[in-house]
């Protein structure tokens, strides 16, 4: 009889031994992923920030007027003088980099928040009312995302010339697409939900609903896209100046250094290679944001540039 009760005992407690490891385990993992969720958003914010920062008061940190040239430090390498080397016209290779900013991240800013606005506009509405309106824009998303975005942007720049108008428009005129496509697909799920049939039980507005309650729900998920779209815009800007398309010297921009500096590679490496390595470090710096709201918001993706 004991050795029943002991027997019982213990297919008891062994359920229990086995559970409460997995629950150790899962708790161990979760804080281990919040942990460096937030070390990648802090780390991401640090790098983001003080670009920001350099590019709103360079002249705080001592550096004025990137264009001036001293022709005796000629292609002079990094040195405590010149951390980034000097150009062949004696230009101090970071005092550029830092004023370029100024023009990419801009463009950056402007070319991933406008077409989210409106993104999220157009995939909210045609998500909740769906029929017609949304079968027509979701064919217009899908003519636009068919083409590689950097052949529609070529097409504008051809249009409005060299420069940054070109670029605007057509980063703003093809970049809607992918968040129309994403809210529209989150709506989709929102608008079947017991709060958004409550709203509409009560007999609110559809424009109530979807702008007082439809939206900010979509909000979560298109901004932690925007962080890989920022990466992306500004790799974009960078190639369309490489390619003499986009900022026009003699204007600062990462990709135009870059092309300015190719002909030195072989003598003078720095003059290129160091606003590319501004470029890798940007893109670093908001890709680690991405991966930590990604991490802190929930979301079930990372974001990979």
């Amino acid at each position: 009889m004991a050795a029943a009760i002991e027997g019982t005992s213990s297919a008891q407690t062994l359920p229990d031994l086995v559970r409460r490891r997995l629950r150790t385990d899962v708790g161990r993992r979760i804080r281990q992923e919040r942990r460096w969720s937030r070390v990648s958003l802090a780390a991401g914010v640090v790098i983001v920030a003080a670009f920001i920062v350099l590019a709103a008061f360079p002249f705080l940190f001592g550096f004025h007027n990137p264009d001036v040239p001293h022709l005796s430090q000629s292609l002079e390498p990094p040195s405590l003088a010149h951390p980034f080397g000097t150009d062949p016209l004696g230009r101090d290779i970071l005092t550029r980099v830092v004023y370029a900013s100024r023009v990419d991240l801009v463009f950056a800013f402007i070319g991933t928040y406008a077409p989210l606005l409106i993104g999220v506009l157009v995939g909210a509405v045609v998500g909740y009312l769906g029929g017609v309106s949304d079968a027509i824009a979701m064919r217009l998303v899908d003519v636009v995302l068919a083409f590689p975005m950097i052949v529609l942007v070529l097409a504008f720049v051809t249009v409005f010339g060299p420069g940054l108008t070109g670029a605007y428009v057509g980063v703003i005129i093809v970049g809607w697409s992918v968040y129309a496509r994403l809210s529209r697909g989150e709506m989709l799920r929102l608008r079947e939900q017991q709060f958004m049939l409550a709203a509409k039980t009560l007999g609110y507005s559809r424009r109530r609903i979807i702008l007082r309650h439809g939206i900010p729900n979509l909000l979560t998920p298109n901004l932690v896209f925007s962080m890989s779209d920022m990466v992306l815009n500004i790799l974009l800007l960078a190639a369309l100046s490489y390619f003499g398309l986009g900022v026009q010297p003699p204007a600062s921009e990462w990709g135009e250094l870059i092309a300015y500096g190719q002909p030195y590679l072989q003598t003078a490496w720095w003059v290129a290679t160091m606003p590319g390595v501004a470029v890798i470090i940007a893109g670093v710096g908001f890709s680690l944001i991405g991966d930590g709201l990604a991490d802190r918001l929930g979301q079930d993706f990372k974001l990979a540039v």
